[in-house]
């Protein structure tokens, strides 16, 4: 959660962004809009709107991740989940640090962005130069995250 203040280059950010571009959506509906916000007041802006989170605005862009319920109503929510936590892969690929944003206005945010009002503001992240690299956080073991066949039944590795 701690950013340098470095901007991303535009090659690594186009592929980034690209990668989201491609992820699967259901039926290949697509029902995401992606706002890149690299404009310093309006970080502090969508920064503000997610609950004063204010380090997010150090990062070099933020993304609002909107979804289209208009286009996939039962799937977008999971469709634009997908696009971001691919956005997040590429981006981690690449060195760069991101960090998943539910805590927000999301009328705030809609209205800062100028998104209209038949969208639905799914996400946000900050994207950029991570300043520190903490460890990772433990995960929970194998045996209680899979299954074969059945539920409980053990999946040796």
């Amino acid at each position: 959660r701690q950013y340098k203040n470095e901007r991303i280059p535009d090659d690594h950010l186009k592929q980034i962004l690209e990668a989201m571009r491609q992820a699967p959506s259901a039926a290949n509906r697509q029902p995401w809009h992606f706002i890149v916000v690299r404009d310093p007041q309006q970080k502090q802006r969508v920064a503000h709107a997610c609950n004063d989170q204010m380090w997010l605005a150090d990062a070099d862009c933020i993304v609002v991740a909107v979804g289209a319920p208009q286009l996939s109503n039962k799937w977008y929510r999971v469709d634009v989940a997908i696009g971001l936590q691919t956005m997040v892969l590429a981006a981690r690929s690449l060195g760069y640090g991101t960090c998943w944003i539910g805590a927000f206005d999301p009328a705030k945010v809609k209205d800062v962005c100028g998104i209209p009002a038949d969208m639905d503001v799914v996400a946000c992240t900050p994207l950029g130069v991570p300043a520190v690299s903490p460890a990772a956080r433990e995960r929970k073991p194998w045996e209680e995250i899979f299954s074969a066949d059945h539920y409980g039944e053990p999946l040796t590795r």
